[in-house]
């Protein structure tokens, strides 16, 4: 029997995505907020919408969320650069990223955020941006 090819990591990681991103999504606790953040955007370059809702903290979770978009308004994840990571506590952690998108046929859009995760055992959530 044949293996399958495995796909390159959305996330940007030199491992595949069955050896990255997927197992979080599958349910596996992420080791760090940095490898929650590249699953999370994984996520969302897949249309992975619950994953994302499930990875953010209950406390400021939307109540929903679509990442459907309508014919010729679809995003198109270009890139991801984890720029800083820093543990801010035995439970808490910031990461400043940058991800590139273009939405349709526009322009690149560059999005720069300083995101706040915190880990409530064994699983981390994203809180915020500051």
């Amino acid at each position: 029997m044949k293996k399958p090819v495995s796909i390159p990591c959305p996330c940007g990681h030199e491992r595949s995505y069955a050896q990255c991103c997927e197992p979080l999504h599958l349910g596996q606790p992420a080791a760090d907020a940095e490898a929650l953040m590249r699953s999370r955007y994984s996520a969302y370059v897949l249309g992975n919408a619950d994953y994302v809702r499930a990875s953010w903290h209950p406390d400021t979770r939307p109540d929903q969320l679509q990442l459907d978009e309508p014919a010729g308004q679809r995003t198109q994840w270009l890139g991801l650069a984890v720029k800083q990571h820093t543990v801010t506590g035995p439970d808490t952690a910031e990461v400043v990223f940058l991800a590139r998108y273009r939405i349709g046929g526009g322009s690149a859009v560059r999005m720069e955020e300083h995101s706040r995760f915190v880990r409530i055992a064994p699983h981390w959530y994203y809180l915020d941006a500051v």
